[in-house]
């Protein structure tokens, strides 16, 4: 039996550094859909025989990316060595970096992108992974861990990405992640233990399971179109960020786009605020609270167009509205089927990721139809959606779970 294996099988091994290493690679890896959202700019004047709108393809190509892994990769953590799935993707994930870093056209940089999101998912291995390998007594901790990992990643990604973007153009970006994932794939090889399957389901089984719960798990669904509207907002905002520092009055580059994502370390602090909260108070409060937080914040935006005070503070109620939302969805749909959590989770993350997807797309082609307002007009549209749904569902949420 070999060194993996034994530790899989329950031999001594430094439990906190195991969780340190997949919170890493959650980390490195979820970053990889984030890294085009400061360089938007960039790509416009790389490729200026381009559409300026389909310029916004780049980022909803990854997150739609990232949906089509979660649904088609992510189950697959079940049913095959964890350790293994994460080593493949990892040198997938590398290939489809070097594509988008040697782009020479813009078609072929939003097929890039659309490879990177689906194979971004490694992080989606990361987190059960942690609850496989930690005792049931250090479950909860352990997944809190690699989770905020994964969320470090996200918030310092746009901030690497435009300090690198700046200094070494837009193409150093991703040449810089394949070095990082190159090392960290050494680590993993060296330090990751093997998991064990725990289903013995077909592909084809697995895929369906996620169909069933869906139409079985009404809460899911309601979630689902929640999450989904609210990270389309989210989403929509990013993007056109740049754009808007890119021009008058500001006339700022990538890094100060990147320097955002410091400011969204907010949502990260209140994330376990968050989370007590809907322990006691369940989690539809919370995502009420949230609904009404990022509509504060477009707000705010619409009135902050020639202010940077005014869009950090929208940031930061921005992303703390966000991330509470999430936290409590995902607190909700867990006690749905706690024998399935991982499909669940699928099912939720597939949706959350589309509305990403469309999120950006939106974004974009609002900028350049209607500007900065068009912008925050869409943010309160798709923050409309989520609060029709989570209201519209109301009197169903007090009926008893099946």
């Amino acid at each position: 039996m070999s060194t993996s294996d034994a530790s899989a099988a329950g031999a001594p091994r430094p439990l906190h550094g195991l969780l340190l290493l997949l919170a890493t690679i959650a980390g490195v890896t979820v970053a990889n859909i984030y890294y085009n959202q400061p360089l938007l700019d960039d790509f416009r004047r790389s490729f200026p025989d381009a559409a300026a709108a389909w310029i916004g393809a780049v980022p909803a190509g990854t997150q739609l990316g990232y949906a089509a892994g979660m649904l088609l990769l992510a189950p697959l953590g079940d049913r095959v060595d964890r350790r293994r799935l994460i080593l493949l993707q990892t040198v997938g994930l590398c290939i489809a970096l070097f594509v988008a870093a040697t782009a020479p056209t813009l078609p072929v940089l939003i097929g890039a992108s659309l490879a990177i999101g689906v194979l971004s998912t490694i992080a989606q291995q990361a987190v059960p992974f942690s609850a496989e390998l930690a005792p049931p007594e250090r479950r909860g901790q352990a997944v809190g861990i690699v989770m905020s990992g994964l969320l470090i990643g996200i918030l310092l990604a746009r901030t690497a990405a435009g300090f690198i973007g700046q200094y070494f153009g837009w193409r150093a970006v991703f040449g810089a992640s394949i070095a990082l994932l190159i090392a960290l794939g050494v680590v993993i090889v060296l330090r990751l233990p093997r998991s064990r399957p725990t289903s013995t389901l077909g592909y084809g089984q697995l895929l369906a399971s996620l169909w069933h719960l869906t139409v079985e798990l009404r809460g899911l669904r309601e979630a689902a179109a929640t999450g989904a509207a609210l990270f389309a907002a989210f989403s929509l905002f990013w993007p056109a960020l740049t754009l808007l520092l890119a021009g008058a009055p500001f006339h700022l580059g990538p890094k100060a786009a990147g320097l955002f994502g410091i400011v969204g370390a907010a949502g990260a602090l209140a994330a376990p605020y968050a989370g007590r909260f809907a322990d006691r108070s369940g989690p539809r409060a919370i995502v009420t609270m949230s609904i009404a937080l990022i509509a504060i914040a477009f707000v705010i935006f619409a009135l902050s167009s020639a202010s940077i005070a005014g869009l950090v503070i929208g940031v930061i109620v921005l992303d703390v509205g966000v991330q509470a939302a999430q936290i409590s969805n995902q607190s909700r749909i867990y006690a749905l089927r706690p024998e399935a959590r991982s499909r669940v989770n699928t099912v939720y993350m597939v949706c959350y990721f589309i509305g990403g997807a469309l999120g950006s797309a939106v974004g974009v082609a609002a900028w350049h139809a209607l500007g900065w307002t068009g912008v925050c007009v869409g943010g309160l549209g798709f923050t409309a959606i989520a609060g029709w749904v989570h209201w519209r569902t109301r009197p169903r949420e007090s009926a008893p779970a099946s």
